[in-house]
């Protein structure tokens, strides 16, 4: 049995033990198919995680900047009390379009609002709106502007929220330091913002999975 096999199956394990079987984000895992989206939305357990950890950071009002199918916001929203807000920021009218109708069908569209455009040019009139600092932001996006969004995160939250970025590992090549390749800078240039910033404290932890070899940094904002 090859490794990647053995992770799948661990994945498969851990899904029906402690993420069984929801019709609405099977539902939104069919349609994001259905509709050709890329294959990157997190797994059962990654969305099971980020839903926990909104729910420890008692999370009232969450920013995801990369919305794709909708399936990490249905998670994430989940978590979010009846006067709660997500506000999920997506590149693609397209894949906007099914992220609406996946969380529409999961009775949570009066909770997030969806907003379609470049996220660094949606961030700036967020910011305009002058919202209430964000307990959570998820940044799952493109890769190469990960300083960006997570200098707009500082920007939008407060002391004592949570920020996670997902795909920080890139298959292992962000350890390259000679590698020119946008994602892995980016990627690069985010976490040693993270390591340098003094507002904020983070870590990155490696993982392996249904989508192979990845990982996520999270930072505690302290002031």
């Amino acid at each position: 049995m090859s490794e990647s096999q053995v992770w799948d199956d661990v994945d498969d394990y851990f899904t029906a033990l402690l993420s069984p079987d929801d019709e609405v984000l099977d539902a939104a895992v069919r349609d994001s198919e259905a509709a050709e989206l890329p294959q990157v939305a997190v797994t059962a357990p990654q969305g099971k995680l980020l839903q926990l950890l909104a729910q420890i950071q008692g999370a009232r009002t969450i920013l995801e900047i990369g919305t794709l199918g909708g399936y990490s916001a249905i998670w994430l929203a989940r978590a979010l009390p009846a006067d709660g807000r997500l506000v999920t920021l997506e590149y693609s009218p397209r894949h906007a379009e099914v992220a609406s109708r996946n969380i529409a069908r999961a009775g949570l569209d009066k909770l997030v609002d969806v907003r379609v455009g470049p996220a660094l040019e949606s961030l700036p009139k967020l910011a305009d709106e002058n919202p209430a600092p964000f307990d959570l932001v998820f940044i799952d996006a493109d890769k190469s502007n990960n300083p960006h969004y997570l200098e707009w995160a500082l920007r939008l939250t407060r002391e004592g929220s949570l920020i996670v970025v997902d795909n920080v590992v890139r298959g292992g090549r962000v350890a390259d330091a000679d590698s020119t390749a946008p994602d892995v800078q980016g990627t690069r240039t985010a976490l040693e913002l993270i390591g340098r910033h003094p507002r904020l404290s983070g870590t990155a932890i490696q993982t392996v999975g249904g989508k192979g070899y990845d990982g996520f940094a999270l930072a505690r904002v302290l002031a």
